[in-house]
């Protein structure tokens, strides 16, 4: 019983042929192993000095005339993979060692070979370069057109329909208080019935909001649906699936790129309650791969472009906070599966070239990268530590009542018939949603902008309801307000802020995972930064109403300025999004960068870490490892222990009453033999032995290869016919003279597989897949062949011995 593929037995899969039919036009080869198998995955033969042996593999020719080895040269797709298969971590790192070896030596010997040697070192920088400036660009315009039609929904500019709301008041000459009310801008009613007062004025609006608000995202589920079905959710699962070796075909390709730019921009500004700062990661590595293929070095390596793609998830960070420290952190603590130092400067690089283009671009049009960016003044209190721990109570608490819901909410749209209507379901919930959120002004704004003014420390000059308070100018020291009692403006923003609390909890939950675009990043922060805001309001009151208490006598006395609501609400954000995610180093350093206060680092520490803790004793896994899951991805976690006492003869397969493995002999099964073993057998590679009778093992080889290999010996050798015998030696044992040509398939021949013994404990078996992204582990006894352990079986034996359905792992 051979390796089982990981190639699912899916609809639309074809698994027996190398020529797997795709719906994406090129599908831009995750795996560089598309229909059109020009671009050769694997490189020549290296180290040729050794007297025309190649070591590469142990590939060796003799050049007797009667045995063909045609693979002198590489041939286009062997080396290659399979959709939804795992790469070769090993077999990618040793080519591309050989090839790097290969341009050292031929470096020496001219000028031209010594600047090929340079412009190859040279040419990860520049990738990076082309990623910084691609994502910058491609973020920039997500957001001014964002901005742009989510004020659509409210009005229209005279001045020119292209203008926002913000932009089109820029040149009026109505006063500060009145900024928001120029005559170039038009509410809907003003510009149908002539007046914006009134009843009737009120239901129009009302009915526009709903109407454009439905548009957009039928629009957006509509061009997912019929032109990129990739492009939907937050794609941070599947990037994290694939950076650890998965192949998922399509999912970084031009036309998910496309599709993704185009509705993330309309579902953002439906009004859904989901953000652009998760799909901004997925665009970000969209445009990594599909400029990795400019360079050969990283066309052509799986393992070398996935380097690329964590750098170009940093950079979607950057852009989608303005935080490209954070962008770097947020690549190593949560998507990468490997992150060697040279991928950590070159992240650092693209993120700092995606921000500066971003800032280049300047979409908010206040020289800041995102909307919400703030700065306090006052410095926080010592006891302030215990309410922001109890927002990071409650951060963590949400996230782990989210997680539970929205996995609930999933896995009952994948196994009822909920799933085969995404269209409706997309319709339902931006209905909901709109009629919902058209009557609370904090529900009615984008959700940045709620972000951005719950962030806010109220000023002098603010007119926002929240900065309502009773004003005793007498006391007022410079820029500084001392906290003040709250008047009726701030009362009915809490009371709003509180409905529009419930209001995203509960719609969070089911609008994350439809099929448009969603982020959590965005809901998230605004869950957390209405509850601090709340909280900090709460906190200011009391500290104004009883300065006299013992808790408030030494740092807050009467006049002074020492509670900031919105720190709170920062705090808060964090709270939640750690909760959701589990992410700490890298959520506090976004926050940190997104507003500037190195002196809140300390109250944003302890509610990210608190969050965690009480989320982890709830559940262990965050948002992004829940769907991973759930959607059956083969995904080997890095983080966690395996703590079984069990062997690798446990795991191993076959079974005992399971038929034998399926294995080649190395020089005495014909074409016809190992043709009929592929046809019959799904398995994606085949053990070589010496004879069925010993067991005795020579190496490994993959089902891809085989075909590739059979199929062009039979089309370009003459004497290949199905009674040749195959050999994998150097040398074949003698034939009659009558007999067919030998065909020689030593070059596609792994000589040196993993193998353990039958007694290897599973924690190490478990260890060696994760630190090294094996596919497949051969299992010996006294030197003989017994059996394999694939990622799979792995990953089944993990879900086992946790109590979970093992048949839960493949792709759904």
């Amino acid at each position: 019983m051979g390796l089982e593929a990981l190639a699912m037995d899916q609809k639309g899969y074809r698994r027996g042929s190398f020529q797997s039919s795709t719906s994406d036009e090129d599908m831009l080869e995750i795996a560089g192993a598309s229909v059109d198998l020009s671009m050769a995955d694997d490189d020549p033969p290296l180290d040729r000095e050794m007297g025309g042996f190649s070591t590469y593999n142990g590939g060796g020719m003799n050049g007797k005339s009667t045995m063909m080895d045609f693979l002198e040269e590489p041939l286009p797709g062997v080396g290659t993979y399979e959709d939804f298969n795992t790469i070769d971590w090993v077999r990618e790192k040793s080519r591309d060692r050989d090839r790097h070896r290969e341009i050292t030596n031929r470096s020496k010997e001219s000028t031209w070979a010594l600047l090929h040697s340079v412009s190859d070192a040279f040419s990860g920088w520049l990738l990076m370069l082309f990623i910084g400036l691609l994502a910058g660009s491609l973020a920039g315009l997500i957001d001014i057109s964002a901005h742009w039609m989510t004020d659509l929904k409210e009005g229209v500019c005279l001045a020119g329909f292209w203008f926002n709301h913000e932009h089109c008041c820029w040149k009026s000459n109505t006063t500060f208080t009145d900024r928001d009310k120029c005559p170039e801008w038009k509410s809907w009613s003003q510009l149908i019935l002539g007046y914006g007062e009134g009843a009737f004025a009120y239901i129009l609006n009302y009915f526009m909001y709903v109407v454009w608000a439905l548009m957009f995202s039928l629009l957006a589920v509509l061009l997912v649906k019929g032109f990129a079905p990739y492009a939907c959710g937050s794609g941070i699962p599947e990037i994290k699936t694939i950076l650890s070796g998965f192949i998922i075909r399509g999912y970084l390709g031009k036309w998910t790129l496309v599709i993704k730019t185009i509705t993330l921009v309309l579902a953002v500004s439906s009004g859904l309650s989901l953000g652009k700062e998760g799909p901004l990661v997925h665009v970000a590595c969209c445009c990594g791969n599909i400029l990795c293929h400019l360079f050969t070095k990283y066309r052509k390596n799986e393992a070398k472009r996935r380097e690329v793609l964590s750098a170009a998830a940093a950079a979607g960070v950057s852009v989608a906070f303005g935080a490209p420290i954070g962008g770097v952190l947020f690549s190593l603590e949560e998507v990468s599966y490997y992150f060697p130092l040279k991928t950590l400067w070159r992240s650092f690089f693209a993120a700092l070239v995606a921000a500066f283009t971003l800032r280049s671009i300047n979409p908010f049009g206040n020289s800041r990268l995102v909307l919400f960016y703030v700065e306090f003044h006052m410095p926080w209190h010592l006891l302030e530590l215990v309410p922001f721990i109890l927002l990071g109570i409650f951060g963590g608490l949400w996230g782990a009542f989210f997680i539970r819901s929205n996995i609930a909410w999933c896995r009952r749209r994948k196994t009822t018939r909920l799933g085969k209507y995404p269209v409706l379901e997309v319709f339902v919930v931006t209905a909901i949603t709109a009629i919902l959120a058209f009557p609370n002004e904090y529900t009615r704004m984008s959700t940045s902008e709620l972000i951005s003014e719950l962030f806010n420390d109220c000023g002098i000059l603010d007119s926002s309801k929240l900065c309502e308070y009773v004003n005793d100018f007498n006391s007022t020291k410079g820029d500084d307000l001392p906290d003040r009692a709250a008047g009726p403006g701030v009362y009915t923003a809490m009371w709003q802020l509180a409905l529009a609390l419930i209001m995203k909890v509960f719609i969070t939950i089911f609008t994350f995972g439809m099929k448009v675009p969603s982020g959590l990043f965005i809901p998230s922060m605004a869950v957390g930064a209405i509850a601090g805001r709340l909280l900090g309001v709460a906190v200011e009151q009391l500290a104004f109403y009883h300065h006299d208490w013992a808790i408030f006598s030494g740092w807050c006395s009467q006049g002074a300025d020492c509670i900031t609501p919105g720190l709170y609400a920062m705090v808060g954000a964090a709270a939640c999004l750690g909760g959701v995610t589990r992410m700490t180093v890298s959520l506090v350093v976004i926050m940190f960068e997104l507003t500037g206060g190195l002196e809140y680092i300390v109250p944003l520490m302890a509610a990210a870490m608190t969050s965690k803790w009480v989320a982890d004793a709830i559940g262990r896994e965050g948002i992004y490892d829940a769907h991973i899951r759930l959607n059956g991805y083969p995904f080997l976690e890095a983080k966690e222990e395996f703590s079984h006492k069990t062997r690798a003869m446990d795991v191993m397969r076959p079974r005992k009453n399971d038929p034998p493995l399926t294995v080649i002999t190395q020089d005495s099964m014909t074409v016809e033999d190992v043709e009929t073993i592929v046809t019959k057998t799904t398995y994606s590679g085949y053990p070589v032995v010496v004879s069925r009778a010993s067991q005795r093992l020579v190496g490994f080889v993959l089902r891809r290869d085989l075909i590739i290999s059979i199929e062009n010996a039979r089309k370009k050798q003459d004497g290949i016919v199905s009674t040749s015998i195959i050999c994998f030696t150097d040398y074949c044992p003698p034939l009659p003279p009558s007999s067919p040509s030998v065909l020689k398939l030593r070059s596609i021949l792994d000589l040196s597989p993993f193998t353990v013994t039958d007694e290897t404990p599973m924690e190490i078996v478990v260890d060696i897949f994760r630190k090294l992204g094996l596919r497949q582990c051969l299992v010996t006894h006294n030197g003989k062949l017994l059996g394999i352990i694939t990622k799979k079986d792995v990953l089944k034996h993990i879900a086992q011995m946790a109590n979970q359905d093992p048949e839960s792992i493949l792709f759904n």
